[in-house]
């Protein structure tokens, strides 16, 4: 899986918790669960409810394109500023040494 690119990343008070690109989905009767492999390597299971009725074409067209998707899973950011940017910064260091493969 390639990552996703960084200019997707929002809103810096939100840190990356994973990114997941989608292996299958399976409707469910008020949505879909979606399950794929993270950019850690780790399995992962999304569940999308919806609040509204959808007809079987539109499932069966939200299923297909929910298969092509990739999601990344982001989460607000708890404590000062700093604290934050240091531990986003260890973060986008070990990313680089697993892709560099050390």
């Amino acid at each position: 899986m390639e990552p996703m690119s960084d200019s997707d990343h929002p809103i810096p008070e939100f840190l990356p918790v994973a990114e997941i690109a989608i292996d299958a989905v399976v409707p469910s009767p008020s949505g879909f669960l979606l399950e794929g492999a993270g950019a850690d390597g780790a399995q992962y299971r999304l569940e999308m409810h919806l609040d509204l009725p959808v007809d079987r074409r539109t499932r069966q067209v939200l299923g297909e394109l929910l298969s092509q998707s990739e999601w990344r899973v982001l989460r607000r950011t708890v404590g000062s500023p700093l604290a934050n940017l240091r531990r986003e910064r260890a973060r986008a260091r070990q990313a680089a040494r697993r892709a560099d493969g050390t």
